[in-house]
């Protein structure tokens, strides 16, 4: 029996019609790549669950939800799924359709709060500012999906919207979270994630000019760059977050959730027994 290896026939299956720039067959490949890459992580971030502390495990959960996510999404843009045509000018001014993945933003309006939420509860900053934080990264996302779809030159209103808000956010992770962690003991490595994060995050507008939002490069090549950031954003950052992880007290950072939990026993302080802090009757 000959084994006749399987090419990639995405563009015949789900063929872009109706567009002038689209998705090649080498940028499915590279998409196919950045899925697989993603895939990995996340079941390498949630197998380390099972050997973590149960206490210990918010960074886990959190960033293992974001990179099934990020697969899935992944998954679309590589089988040439997710996206509408949506009429665009060139660099040179020329009228043409060009693909736009909705998929794209789906991964980022989960992965940006991710990143948000988890510097937020690492540094100690109060819930207000977290969830703020959370909803400026979802309007810097939206905004910029709101570009990508507008044909005029008004979309560089999105876009400028969008980046004012992803400059807000930099000033709060950078500074005033920064001042937070290190009240806690865990400054330096808040700055080292918060720091990385944001030399990735004044990327994505250099990017989405050049792709979604001008126009001047292909499809393909968008791809290219996006993939290399989300790539070294969520898997990268997720890993970085449970292995020095390891040496942080969730105690004393107000992170062990999974601590409250109820006890069926009576616990005996001062020689007294104590009753459980929950009714039994109530759990039964």
């Amino acid at each position: 029996m000959v084994f006749i290896p399987r090419g990639n026939d995405v563009l015949n299956t789900n063929p872009a019609t109706g567009v002038d720039e689209a998705l090649s067959l080498h940028g499915s490949d590279w998409l196919w790549a950045v899925t697989a890459i993603y895939i990995v992580s996340f079941l390498g971030l949630l197998s380390l669950c099972f050997t973590a502390r149960e206490s210990d495990r918010v960074f886990h959960y959190l960033y293992t939800m974001a990179l099934l996510v990020g697969a899935v999404t992944y998954f679309a843009q590589a089988s040439d799924l997710g996206w509408s045509a949506v009429e665009q000018a060139d660099h040179l001014g020329h009228g043409m359709i060009r693909q736009i993945f909705f998929a794209k933003y789906i991964n980022w309006v989960v992965a940006f709060p991710s990143f948000a939420l988890g510097l937020g509860l690492l540094s100690g900053i109060s819930w207000v500012t977290i969830v703020l934080n959370i909803f400026i990264s979802w309007f810097w996302t939206l905004a910029y999906l709101a570009a990508a779809y507008t044909s005029t030159d008004y979309k560089w209103g999105f876009f400028a919207f969008g980046t004012f808000s992803w400059i807000i956010l930099a000033m709060s992770t950078l500074n005033e979270c920064r001042e937070a962690a290190n009240l806690l003991g865990v400054g330096r490595d808040y700055i080292m994630l918060a720091g990385y994060l944001n030399v990735l995050w004044v990327l994505y507008p250099i990017a989405f000019a050049l792709s979604d939002g001008g126009n001047i490069i292909s499809v393909t090549s968008g791809f290219i760059f996006f993939g290399i950031l989300d790539v070294l954003m969520l898997p990268v950052l997720s890993f970085a977050f449970v292995i020095m992880g390891r040496k942080w007290d969730f105690g004393k950072l107000n992170l062990a959730f999974s601590d409250y939990r109820v006890h069926r026993e009576g616990a005996v302080s001062g020689g007294k027994e104590v009753a459980p802090a929950v009714d039994e009757a109530s759990v039964s």
